[in-house]
């Protein structure tokens, strides 16, 4: 196995990883023995073993003189756990082959630095890009103390939310509802207005798919006995938001509206990836609800652009993933 291929497959770990290990980040790593043997690990929940501590277990004493890809720089701090290098060195690895340096300030070069200076090749950047997209959330919020935003929407194919009555259950069908449950159980925190929950009562669970809820934010004041409780009250604007999420270890924030709050953190700057689920209904007319509630562009060069990652059917709907054109997303 050569070390684009053992990368690949430290990033499928990681992917496997994904929705159980926050705040610590989702890591793969395969140790590849003298004698061609292979060992897998990928990182444990918090206050489990880092993804390099479980393939070299795996590994035993054939660790020594492997080669170990890993997706993320090997810790050389005291956590939960101890230094990853340290437990390299000690297998005798001769090789470390990593995506992405980790810019934790308690990090931050200082992993592949502590390997060279023992002895131990380093290589660096193989499968930078894949990986960097993987571990967006984890990056951003070390760089810079935010969560990383998605915004997700469900709206009729003219792009309406709902009905002038307010009503919005349900614009998409059974699958496109699964796939967003499962989007909730991928991100550490998902986030509504207070005037969605008085309007829907949500639940903001992953009911529909197996996995872990996320922590329920309300930007504003739920109403006693609204569903979505117990929650996070937040107040003030999208920023304070985030940095107050940022303070309390939420990587991944998922925004799901309704209008003004999707509104609010769009023109604001303030989201890495739009997932929108588009439904075969036209609502109609101009008195629906929009996906974006406020002022927009006022001339066509204003008009927001960004780059298409994906776009996935979805029984009778579709999903179309975008990320503004500044930046790479998960």
């Amino acid at each position: 196995m050569q070390d684009q291929e053992a990368m690949a497959r430290a990033v499928e770990l990681a992917a496997s990883v994904r929705a159980v290990t926050s705040p610590n980040p989702w890591v793969g790593a395969v140790v590849l023995t003298a004698d061609g043997r292979v060992f897998e690990g990928a990182t444990e929940p918090p206050g489990g073993r880092h993804a390099e501590i479980v393939a070299l277990d795996r590994a035993g004493a054939a660790a020594r003189g492997s080669t170990v890809v890993v997706t993320l720089e090997p810790c050389c701090h005291h956590g939960r756990t101890p230094p990853c290098t340290d437990a390299l060195l000690s297998a005798g690895v001769a090789r470390v082959v990593g995506a992405v340096p980790d810019p934790d300030e308690r990090v931050a070069g200082r992993g592949f630095e502590r390997l060279r200076q023992a002895g131990v090749e380093v290589v660096t950047g193989v499968g930078a890009d894949e990986v960097a997209r993987q571990l967006a959330p984890y990056l951003k919020h070390r760089r810079t103390g935010r969560p990383f935003v998605t915004l997700k929407l469900a709206a009729t194919i003219d792009g309406r939310i709902a009905a002038p009555d307010g009503s919005s259950k349900w614009i998409t069908g059974e699958a496109a509802r699964r796939d967003a449950h499962q989007l909730r159980a991928t991100n550490d925190a998902v986030l509504v207005g207070s005037g969605t929950v008085r309007a829907d009562d949500p639940e903001l669970t992953v009911r529909l798919v197996p996995g872990r809820d996320p922590r329920r934010v309300v930007l504003g004041t739920a109403p006693a006995g609204a569903r979505v409780h117990p929650a996070l009250e937040v107040s003030g604007d999208p920023v304070d938001a985030l940095d107050e999420l940022g303070r309390q270890g939420v990587l991944s924030l998922l925004v799901e509206g309704g209008g003004r709050v999707a509104h609010s953190f769009h023109g604001a700057g303030l989201v890495d990836l739009y997932v929108l689920y588009l439904a075969a209904a036209i609502m109609g007319g101009h008195d629906g609800k929009p996906m974006f509630d406020g002022p927009g562009a006022g001339t066509m060069s204003e008009v927001w652009r960004g780059r298409l990652l994906a776009v996935e059917r979805l029984g009778d709907d579709i999903r179309v993933d975008l990320a503004p054109a500044r930046a790479e997303a998960a």
